[in-house]
């Protein structure tokens, strides 16, 4: 029952090239830095990720991004990140952006064995209509375009069907777990950290504080430790800033 593995390097090393990447964060809250640093050091290449943004230059999973280690990434948000915009527009990623609540959902879902769901979120635009560039071809064009998805009336109003996602790992952020693998996030850092720990078949969390079992109210706890393969705990997570603002 003991899932703490002694580092952030032990915690990733299974993880190959190909895979498939639920990470949790927002902007630059709540995201499972360590780990990604681990991933980068470990060298697994033509991952696909899946998360609200890409990181931002330097930092998170802008550094795998960097170094031409994603192959392919759904997320809901592209700004923030130069390289990110220039890798889209040269044809070097394929990106397929989702509305922000439909990606947690299709995660959510995942993690609860249903596979698919309707939304009206996206109806009557490119999201259910086809045609939103995936990927360009480096010269203006698109060279893959989003499939044209199923809608349905329910009520008198348009749905469409969105598709669940289950991915080989998730990485995510906590504040504080337990050696059983019992999550606590804390604030704004829980956005798509409990979600991601779904999608997950394989989840490796990132804690602040690591404390024996007991010691966290089960009341308390927002991702099961049955949902946790492995906890590595990083006493020194950063809280970095994403924009600071002074007055004149």
């Amino acid at each position: 029952m003991d899932k703490v593995v002694a580092s952030a390097a032990e915690a990733v090393a299974d993880i190959a090239d190909g895979s498939s990447l639920a990470v949790g964060g927002f902007g630059l809250c709540g995201v499972p830095e360590a780990l990604i640093e681990a991933l980068l050091a470990q060298g697994a290449t033509d991952l696909e990720t899946v998360s609200n943004n890409c990181g931002v230059d330097g930092f998170g999973l802008g550094t795998l991004l960097a170094e031409h280690r994603i192959r392919r990434t759904i997320g809901s948000y592209v700004g923030e990140n130069k390289e990110f915009a220039r890798q889209f527009l040269e044809g070097e990623i394929e990106v397929e952006l989702t509305p922000q609540g439909s990606l947690a959902e299709r995660m959510r879902a995942g993690g609860a064995g249903i596979p698919a769901f309707f939304t009206p979120a996206g109806v009557g635009t490119q999201v259910a209509d086809g045609g939103l560039p995936w990927r360009y071809d480096g010269r203006g064009g698109i060279a893959v375009a989003s499939p044209k998805k199923e809608t349905r009336e329910f009520d008198g109003r348009t749905y469409v069907l969105e598709q669940a996602i289950r991915t080989d790992f998730a990485l995510v952020h906590a504040w504080k777990g337990d050696r059983h693998g019992n999550l606590v996030y804390r604030y704004s850092a829980g956005n798509f950290n409990p979600v991601c720990a779904g999608a997950g078949r394989i989840t490796i969390a990132e804690v602040e504080h690591l404390v024996e079992p007991g010691e966290i109210d089960p009341a308390q706890v927002h991702t099961p430790g049955i949902m946790v393969s492995r906890v590595v705990h990083v006493p020194d997570a950063p809280k970095r800033i994403e924009k600071r603002t002074v007055r004149s």
